[in-house]
């Protein structure tokens, strides 16, 4: 999904890593699911009639509450859906049948993500340690 050429989009990784494993309340309104996920509402809600797997319960007024498994579940939709390039029905397929097998997939590419971020982290401060060496990149 991100590369180093792309900081804003690798900065936004290392900010959702971050915040999945801080996921402390147990309900999230649309507008903070959309924050921590940087995905538009719309779109959210649009997921939520494509795909059977994100069912957010909702109050008496029908507003939506997403609970933090919920949040990793839309997670990996936008893997699949964004990052892989998948078109929604077969996205929906991947999950349907290859669930664990997804999981996997997408578990493993946040631990690299993670670790990217501290190596990117890492050269940033070398650099700024050593800013006469030229790095090797």
């Amino acid at each position: 999904m991100r590369c180093c050429k792309q900081p804003a989009k690798l900065l936004n990784s290392i900010n959702l890593c971050k915040t999945m494993r801080e996921l402390d309340k147990k309900f999230y309104k649309i507008g903070d699911v959309s924050e921590i996920l940087g995905i538009p509402e719309s779109t959210l809600r649009y997921w939520e009639t494509q795909f059977t797997i994100i069912k957010p319960k909702r109050n008496k007024k029908n507003i939506r509450y997403y609970t933090p498994n919920d949040i990793e579940i839309i997670s990996k939709v936008y893997y699949l859906v964004k990052e892989k390039g998948l078109k929604l029905d077969a996205a929906q397929a991947q999950i349907r049948h290859n669930r664990e097998g997804v999981d996997k997939r997408f578990d493993a590419i946040e631990q690299l993500k993670a670790l990217k971020a501290q190596l990117v982290a890492f050269q940033n401060s070398l650099d700024e340690l050593f800013p006469d060496i030229p790095a090797a990149r």
